[in-house]
């Protein structure tokens, strides 16, 4: 039987790579964004394997709408993805910088993890799997809304891993934390930024295996363990 998979956020970056490794792998794959043209020019290039949904995670009504849309037109839906991610620099507290970053990467992605985990509760089963970002790990004080939704992605994604784990549903629940990688979303000055091939292989990896957590790439779960450990006055040197 053909796995169905829906990945929020698939127009670009890490969501865009990911719906192509899962269609390889055999998956039916709903990619959803804002972007019409880009979901299409996605869709062309296997017609079969992909449906398009227009969708943005910040309009949590149509969200709702979106779920009863799977629920109608799939018999089961087997992996759920949040890529959907926003960044910017605010250096002066904006609040309209401040505001999309929390709309998108807190109020979108907690609708979207909430109406995934109930549907595989309902169903018996399911993998929930969120992009998080290493950046959860201290704060920043260039970014700090950014910083600080990752960190609430990071206990949310925890969380409900925890309550996958008393559930008598098979669920699993997967927090994917990348470090630099070559996208849109990288910020500043970068090290060990690795290519958006790598990252995503190794992404998909971690999704076969439903690890509760992993860091891409690799070397970032040795530096994600100096960096809760180093001391807040040399974080406020270089972060």
């Amino acid at each position: 039987m053909s796995k169905n998979a829906v990945i929020f956020g698939a127009t670009s970056g890490i969501g865009k790579e990911l719906a192509k490794l899962l269609v390889n792998d055999g998956y039916t794959v709903v990619i959803t964004g804002r972007r019409t043209q880009k979901l299409k020019e996605i869709k062309d290039t296997s017609p079969e394997k992909y449906i398009t949904i227009e969708h943005d995670v910040t309009d949590l009504d149509s969200s709702d709408q979106v779920f009863q849309q799977l629920r109608e037109q799939f018999s089961q839906i087997d992996l759920i993805v949040y890529s959907s991610g926003m960044a910017e620099p605010n250096y002066d507290l904006e609040w309209k910088k401040e505001l999309p970053s929390l709309e998108t990467n807190v109020l979108g992605a907690v609708k979207i993890y909430g109406l995934a985990y109930n549907l595989f509760r309902a169903q018996g089963y399911g993998h929930l799997v969120g992009i998080s970002s290493v950046a959860g790990i201290r704060g920043n004080r260039h970014v700090p809304a950014y910083f600080a939704s990752k960190a609430f992605q990071n206990n949310y994604l925890e969380s409900l891993w925890m309550k996958a784990q008393r559930s008598k549903a098979k669920i699993y629940v997967t927090d994917i934390a990348p470090g630099f990688v070559d996208t849109k979303m990288a910020l500043g000055d970068t090290f060990g930024m690795a290519s958006l091939e790598k990252a995503t292989q190794q992404i998909y990896k971690a999704i076969q295996k439903k690890k509760k957590k992993a860091y891409i790439t690799k070397r970032w779960r040795g530096i994600a363990f100096i960096m809760r450990m180093l001391p807040a006055w040399w974080i406020i040197r270089f972060a």
